[in-house]
């Protein structure tokens, strides 16, 4: 046989139905000479028939089978690594798929210059609702061949081992495999391979299709969405101390300080965005495992941080656990503390103490937020629906909790609006908020979901109503959150289901949801969608001019 050009390894576990994708789409690849590695860990499902049947299609598909299940996805790639036989080599896992052109591309950026590995674009696919972005995407928004990690260690970053081709020689030369028997094993190759290259190119064209299913049941997860399981946080920082180990032992430890600032600011994040949903036992042993790490790290990687995420992470380690979850539920999108407090120096801090050591009181200084001072329509307050009674019909009282740390509003009761906008019509609900004392005011809301207009098609999907405060002629919208648990509201309003519930993850916002039912449903909804293609549209539009 002829040595191939490119090696995809494609790894697989119980995953019969979608193996099928995964090599077509390497099958239907522009460059055509290449072999596929289906590397199976040892499935018990119909994996083992299907990756049998798709070799006997074609020649260049060849199946392994390990002889036991590692539990991983280390093992079947090394054991792939053994056999390849071509000079260039890929990684691809069995539920995600290669754009068309990917090895085309990827094969030219070796041909170009003598590189370790070309890297490109990673589309991730929303599996639950479509959605299509680029991961990491000023990462790899142009051309460009880099002499070393060290010419922009934001790379860091990007830890998929998916995304990239490798020149089989640079793997031997290292002896570069995927460590065995942890998890997270992409974060700890890709770093060395970051650190170990000579040079490698960047290409700004998607070479990976990455399925994400962020809401999967527990036992269906990829490892990344397991962040649930106090193993996966182990796992984590396990991870993180081989990395460091490497760095150290490579020469590489002034790059020490990027690596953990990736880890703060990707890593630690995921975990801090899930806090409000975590009981306090599981916070209390999350401290307990993160906090010996995080005591560790350069203290340059803490500053470069947004203020809200270094006021999580200090909250953290200082073992305010309750109001870490707290915090943690304004992150991204500017919501403010319920209170600061000031120090005789006249320093504001976050939370209603001053914090004890000076490095606390420096994580958690609010001074850069500018509360008192950046322009009202950018103010931080804090929204918080206290208690959700149903009303008649579809319609919900509110009890709404306005916080306003900075005191911008003045004394005295404030009007304020809900919004929600379904079908792109949108419902105001003019109400009051009166104050309870300073910084704190209370008010209560009565929201009619059946009086939002909808259109003629109906409306499927799901909206988050607001809360707008006016001062002095100007406006402010921000969030409103709910409880983070309580009993989903059902009802049925003309062609509509309608449930108002919590949102479940992010900040936990008051969520309303419309699912069209009966003739809306099953005719009038299609019809609208034929109608509104472009080619029926560019069909009436020829027809009206011909008719002129």
């Amino acid at each position: 046989m002829s040595t191939p050009d490119v090696t995809v390894t494609v790894i697989v576990y119980n995953d019969a139905e979608r193996l099928v994708r995964a090599v077509e789409s390497v099958r239907r690849q522009t460059h055509t000479d290449l072999e596929i590695i289906i590397s199976d860990d040892h499935s018990t499902d119909a994996t083992p028939a299907v990756a049998q049947r798709l070799a006997a299609q074609d020649p260049r598909v060849r199946h392994l089978r390990l002889e036991r299940n590692s539990g991983g996805c280390s093992a079947p790639r090394n054991r792939a690594l053994q056999i390849a036989r071509a000079p260039y080599l890929m990684f691809l896992d069995s539920d995600d798929e290669l754009p068309g052109d990917a090895v085309e591309l990827l094969l030219a950026a070796h041909r170009e210059r003598e590189i370790d590995f070309a890297m490109g674009a990673v589309q991730r696919v929303r599996v639950d609702n479509g959605r299509r972005s680029t991961w990491m995407p000023h990462l790899v928004a142009e051309r460009r061949t880099l002499d070393g990690i060290e010419a922009d260690p934001r790379l860091f970053f990007e830890h998929l081992s998916t995304s990239k081709m490798y020149a089989r020689a640079f793997l031997d030369r290292h002896d570069l495999r995927f460590p065995e028997g942890i998890h997270y094993e992409d974060q700890l190759f890709s770093a060395q391979a970051y650190c170990l290259a000579t040079r490698f190119t960047i290409i700004p064209e998607p070479v990976y299709r990455w399925y994400v299913a962020p809401f999967a049941a527990s036992e269906t997860a990829s490892i990344s969405n397991q962040r649930h399981k106090l193993a996966n946080v182990r796992d984590r920082i396990h991870v993180q101390h081989l990395i460091d180990a490497f760095l150290a032992g490579s020469g590489h430890q002034s790059l020490r300080e990027d690596k953990d600032h990736k880890f703060l600011k990707h890593d630690l994040r995921m975990y801090a965005g899930d806090l409000p949903y975590r009981d306090d036992a599981w916070l209390t042993s999350f401290a307990d495992i993160v906090t010996p790490y995080l005591d560790t790290l350069a203290p340059g990687a803490f500053a470069r941080l947004p203020r809200a995420e270094r006021v999580v992470v200090q909250l953290i380690r200082d073992r305010r656990l309750p109001e870490a979850r707290l915090a943690a539920r304004g992150l991204g999108h500017a919501v403010g503390p319920r209170t600061v407090t000031a120090d005789a120096a006249g320093r504001t801090f976050w939370g209603e103490r001053v914090p004890e050591s000076e490095w606390s009181r420096r994580e958690l200084s609010v001074a850069d937020l500018e509360l008192e001072t950046r322009p009202f329509p950018s103010a931080q307050f804090r929204h918080e629906i206290k208690e959700i009674t149903r009303g008649p019909g579809a319609s919900v009282d509110l009890m709404i909790r306005t916080y306003d740390p900075a005191l911008r509003l003045p004394v005295g009761p404030q009007r304020a609006t809900l919004l929600i906008a379904p079908g792109g019509r949108r419902i105001h609900v003019h109400f009051r908020l009166s104050p309870v004392r300073p910084g704190l005011f209370e008010g209560h809301a009565h929201l009619d979901l059946a009086a939002a207009p909808l259109p003629l098609q109906g409306f499927a999907g799901i909206r988050h109503p607001l809360l707008r405060l006016q001062h002095q002629g100007l406006s402010h919208t921000g969030l409103l959150l709910a409880p983070l648990a309580f009993p989903a509201l059902t009802t049925r309003i003309p062609s509509h289901h309608l449930t108002v519930e919590p949102e479940g993850h992010n900040p936990g916002r008051l969520q309303v949801r419309w699912e069209p039912v009966g003739l809306t449903a099953r005719v009038i909804r299609p019809t609208v969608r034929r109608l509104a293609r472009p080619r029926v549209k560019r069909a009436v539009r020829l027809v009206a001019s011909a008719l002129k």
